[in-house]
């Protein structure tokens, strides 16, 4: 069950200023594919001075072309299993880190909201991925929040994921 109250972006730019002495420290680099968190995730990344020596870069990849062109996404990929899934989610994270041949990729896909929601796919819907040689891993979530708390919650979990993958 989720926690009652997404994480505030102060709190995930926080987060950040560890992680991000960590990934320095053992020279990983990080690139990004974003889809409903809309550069969020990048934003939080690159919150502090020096993420230059981490942060390859990313792109926010919203339509269904952008995540075939920008990361290499196959179209048959999603129209196979749709943009949203995990499937795409892991390719995403692939697409980004090879791209720009970062050590770690992260993809991150859903339906942040408040439309675009179906039954098999509700609002509030969202996969992250992170893909490394070493550690590879797709979530499921279903955020409870509005549209800016399901971003921050899915780039809590994009954080998540990248801790893991650094451990």
């Amino acid at each position: 069950m989720p926690p009652k109250q997404p994480p505030t972006l102060a709190d995930l730019e926080e987060r950040m200023r560890a992680i991000q002495a960590r990934l320095r420290r053992r020279k990983t680099t990080v690139a990004v594919a974003e889809s409903c968190t809309g550069g969020l995730l990048a934003a939080v990344l690159t919150a502090h001075g020096g993420a230059s020596e981490f942060f390859r870069g990313g792109a926010v990849v919203y339509s269904n072309e952008a995540k075939t062109i920008y990361a290499d996404v196959a179209p048959d990929l999603i129209h196979g299993h749709g943009a949203v899934s995990s499937v795409v989610a892991g390719a995403l994270a692939r697409g980004a880190r090879a791209r720009l041949e970062a050590t770690l990729g992260l993809g991150v896909t859903g339906i942040a909201g408040p439309g675009g929601g179906t039954p098999g796919k509700p609002v509030g819907l969202a996969y992250v991925a992170v893909d490394s040689d070493a550690h590879s891993a797709v979530k499921k979530l279903q955020w409870p929040y509005d549209r800016e708390g399901n971003r921050l919650a899915s780039v809590g979990v994009a954080l998540d994921l990248l801790e893991a993958a650094i451990a």
